[in-house]
């Protein structure tokens, strides 16, 4: 089951990552009033940066997670790191 790392952002500050489900990151992204955007991390500058908005699109299999699929490694869902490792709040 595929999962992703999800940080609610405020005025003035970005929880730490949430595990959700596929179905649930669908069901949050389908909410007008949300976005999501993948980071890259900036190694000059020791900080992340905005990277491509997250948008739910279907496919012949169902609904699924895509960002810009100009095949950039850094900006796109399929090069994410691999947060299993990581213990999520």
């Amino acid at each position: 089951m595929t999962h992703y790392a999800f940080h609610e952002k405020s005025n003035d500050s970005v929880s730490f990552a949430k595990k959700v489900d596929k179905r649930y990151a669908i069901q949050l992204l389908e909410n007008p009033n949300n976005s999501a955007f993948t980071w890259i991390l900036n190694y000059n500058l020791c900080g992340w940066k905005i990277g491509e908005e997250v948008k739910v699109v279907n496919g012949d299999s169902g609904k699924y997670l895509r960002s810009n699929p100009d095949k950039t490694e850094t900006n796109n869902l399929e090069h994410l790191i691999d947060y299993d490792w990581l213990r999520y709040l």
